[in-house]
């Protein structure tokens, strides 16, 4: 008898236990990747071939599984191309400002306006096409939807820096966002190529690429940008470039995306696994082993499998705290001090922004594997939950220090700050966590794309909305002085408070319920 994820029990034969393991049997948990290893036995039960391997007990193919090691040369390539959404996406947002008022000629106070709905533009259109990406990639396969998906990127970033008007900006932005294959496949293909062992370091790598694209975006759309006003001894006489300003910002981002598609198709493996197909001569077999659905499952089939929903609005609230931090802090850095803010330099502001870069990959690269391993994601993220009030809280303390204007209070600021960012920075574990927990409550190793897309579909549209509705609350807060102009903290503090009680409800460990037996 087993276990099955939904709590139910099951009697079957030893047959049917071993050929549908990985599908239902709940052999993943919380430290483990979801994939059901192992080599599927044939339904004539001849094991003997080449492409099938010995029966094996649930408790061998764990064993089997833990001793495969992290295919390191599989990974690398992969968190490659996982850096392309983000750099395309941050790469526009040192320059979208002044390309269009370039482009439209329209007035200062408008100028916000189409910044914001282009910016946004590529994230809700992500929403729109997930779905569609995840459910082909679980139908096609991973490979072809992440090489195609890449080479649509490119393209669409290289004619955006030669958009001529603010509706060419908004096509082409649009386009780049429809080509959102790219981050669910990725994902998806970690996890299959992940153990027990090893998904906690895969993952870490995977949240490490995508900070490095979201750093290395806006350094290259700044610094390429008119390269005919800033580098006029190399391309001063170039009429092209004059022409099209903001072209050479846009190639670039693009070329890296169109290296990332060549090395995808020529070196990344296919990762979904094709299941047996059972021929004429098997009908006693079909018989008796009704066919597995969980790949025909609705979205909304899909949404009320156990442990889903739950898990899907928890990633949620963790990205709408993620989003909302990344958007204000840079603001709150540069508000005056008497308004709420920090007064920092430009400068101050870059060497900040690098410390708080270096402490995530830190806690990311060095503290969450061995940490995961220990406590299991539900427990990373309890963790992170309990910590995020006072991290958030510590942003207006360090503002007290200053309003005090001593030198005491100063000095004290400049410490204060530092270790607080540093340490502060732990949270962001949880978002790598919670990528493991989705992967975890997966019906079954053949909907995980979908499922993937269906969480990414909504982080995409938090990611449009929140950033603009954060700084505007940060901006009304200063400019009312509303609790000293730090409302905004308080009111974030009060919300990741509320993770903690939703981190309470997530399910528990697969492991726990696979693992009893009679």
């Amino acid at each position: 008898m087993v276990v099955t994820s939904s709590g139910s029990t099951r009697h079957h034969s030893g047959r049917e236990s071993a050929t549908r393991l990985g599908d239902e049997s709940g052999l993943v948990n919380e430290t483990t990747s979801l994939l059901g290893p192992g080599k599927a036995v044939p339904p004539d039960g001849n094991n003997s071939g080449p492409e099938y391997g010995a029966t094996q007990s649930d408790e061998d193919v764990i064993k089997n599984d833990e001793g495969k090691p992290l295919p390191l040369r599989q990974i690398f390539f992969l968190c490659y191309a996982r850096a392309i959404e983000p750099l395309a996406f941050f790469s526009i947002f040192p320059y979208v400002s002044q390309m269009v008022q370039d482009n439209g000629n329209v007035s200062d106070t408008d100028v916000g306006f189409y910044s914001g709905v282009i910016e946004s533009l590529f994230s809700l259109t992500q929403a729109v096409v997930m779905l569609f990406w995840g459910r082909l990639a679980d139908r096609i396969g991973r490979k072809p939807v992440l090489v195609f998906s890449l080479i649509g990127v490119t393209v669409a970033t290289s004619l955006f820096g030669m958009a001529r008007s603010i509706d060419q900006m908004i096509l082409f932005r649009c386009i780049a966002g429809v080509f959102a294959g790219t981050i669910v496949t990725i994902r998806t293909m970690i996890a299959e190529h992940s153990t027990p062992s090893t998904q906690a370091r895969a993952f870490s790598w995977f949240a490490f690429s995508g900070n490095l694209g979201i750093f290395l975006g806006p350094l290259l759309g700044g610094a390429l940008v008119d390269p005919v006003r800033q580098f006029p001894s190399i391309f001063g006489d170039n009429q092209f470039f004059h022409n099209y300003p903001y072209a050479l910002s846009s190639f670039v981002v693009a070329l890296v995306g169109a290296t990332a598609a060549l090395t995808s198709a020529l070196f990344v493996e296919e990762t979904l696994k094709k299941e047996p197909v059972i021929t004429a001569g098997d009908d006693e077999v079909a018989e008796s082993q009704p066919p597995v659905k969980h790949h025909d499952m609705s979205t909304w089939e899909l949404i009320k499998a156990p442990g889903v929903g739950i898990v899907i609005y928890t990633y949620g609230h963790i990205m709408v705290l993620a989003f909302a931090y990344t958007a204000i802090v840079p603001v709150f850095w540069s508000t005056p001090v008497h308004l709420g803010g920090y007064g920092f330099t430009p400068m101050q502001n870059s060497l900040l922004m690098g410390m708080n870069g270096a402490a995530q990959a830190a806690w990311l690269l060095l503290i969450f594997p061995p940490l995961q391993k220990r406590i299991g994601s539900n427990g990373v993220i309890r963790l992170c939950a309990a910590a995020y009030p006072a991290f958030l809280l510590s942003c207006p303390l360090g503002n007290v220090l200053l309003r005090a204007g001593t030198t005491a209070s100063t000095n004290i600021f400049w410490i204060f700050v530092p270790i607080s960012l540093v340490i502060g920075c732990g949270v962001s574990m949880s978002f790598t966590a919670i990528q493991l927990v989705v992967n975890d409550v997966s019906p079954s190793p053949k909907v995980l794309g979908t499922l993937n897309a269906l969480a990414l579909t909504g982080i995409s549209v938090l990611r449009a909305l929140t950033p603009a509705l954060s700084t505007s609350l940060f901006a009304i807060g200063a400019r009312t002085q509303l609790v000293g102009g730090h409302a905004i903290w308080i009111l974030l503090a009060l919300f990741s408070s509320g993770l903690s009680l939703v981190v309470k409800h997530l399910p528990a460990p697969k492991k726990d319920s696979s693992s009893s037996r009679t």
